[in-house]
């Protein structure tokens, strides 16, 4: 049977699916609009409750979120599951405000490392916090609710060592913007549990009232690790994707996401409730998998998940 874990230990967490987003701009071809829009109608009825499922940028930058206007349109989303966009910059959220009753949530962000922002989105930190405070600003006023991300919070492959302080004031600046949930991202797999642990403590003491979000890769098979450090330190959102689908596109081998389907049957074992169904994400995981034809990296996807004698 499964196990419990500390009496500290969150009753429940939350999870945002990221993979039709995170996960499927890192493909190499893209994926019909008629699979995507069955995909995320198969997770949006896994029991999560948060779905990231596109990007409003240029289609000759990412072509295989092109069609963002499209799989908004095409999704069916039960209530109660929050729909999630991720806008790069002014043009990209005047692109997704027509659309704006097909989505609740809108994601901005930057690179905590200035190298990485540059290769990424070609602009300085600096310009490209001044776009997210104004974008803050923009989809609060339109009754979306805002929420930052940054990336190359715990590490960058590029300049190394990030320091802490840095990616608490660009992150308290985004929530004095009116971002009321940040999410920080391992983008190239690179952080370890002791460094998350102490990262989140002190994150959860400088932002109160701000809903904090752990977001690992598994670049170098750490993401489980680091996701039990962040819950430790008293974390209760996190972000992932089915099948371990992902990556960042700068630098060449940033491997994918944490997989949705690992990280719920991890916090299941523990006694953690997420609310979701892993027989349904397992069948969109096989489902995407059989769309990209070849074996994805998830592990339970691989081995089945935990089944006890005594059950």
């Amino acid at each position: 049977m499964a196990t419990t874990g500390p009496e500290d230990f969150p009753a429940r967490v939350t999870v945002r699916e990221v993979g039709p987003r995170d996960g499927f701009q890192n493909e190499p071809e893209s994926i019909p609009t008629s699979d995507k829009v069955r995909l995320i109608d198969a997770l949006a009825r896994t029991g999560l409750t948060r779905v990231e499922v596109g990007s409003f940028v240029r289609a000759d930058v990412i072509p295989q979120l092109a069609d963002g206007a499209e799989v908004l349109a095409g999704i069916a989303i039960p209530d109660g599951v929050d729909v999630a966009v991720l806008v790069p910059n002014q043009r990209g959220w005047e692109a997704a405000l027509p659309h704006k009753d097909r989505f609740d949530e809108v994601i901005v962000f930057l690179s905590a490392s200035e190298t990485h922002n540059v290769k990424n989105i070609n602009r300085p930190v600096a310009d490209s916090l001044a776009t997210v405070e104004s974008l803050l600003g923009q989809v609060r006023d339109a009754g979306i609710r805002p929420l930052a991300s940054i990336a190359t919070s715990f590490g960058c492959p590029y300049e190394g060592h990030v320091d802490p302080k840095r990616v608490y004031e660009l992150a308290g600046r985004m929530a004095a913007a009116g971002a009321e949930e940040i999410s920080f991202g391992d983008t190239t797999g690179m952080a370890n549990p002791r460094q998350v642990r102490t990262f989140y403590e002190e994150a959860l003491e400088r932002l109160p009232g701000v809903e904090l979000t752990a977001h690992f890769h598994n670049t170098r098979g750490s993401a489980l690790a680091n996701a039990l450090a962040a819950l430790e330190a008293g974390v209760t959102s996190f972000e992932s994707s089915f099948g371990e689908l992902g990556g960042c596109p700068v630098p060449p081998g940033s491997t994918g996401n944490i997989a949705t389907e690992d990280l719920i049957s991890m916090l299941h074992e523990m006694g953690v409730d997420t609310g979701v169904d892993l027989a349904k994400l397992l069948d969109a995981s096989r489902d995407v998998q059989r769309v990209l034809g070849r074996p994805l990296g998830s592990h339970v996807l691989t081995a089945g998940p935990v089944e006890w004698a005594d059950e």
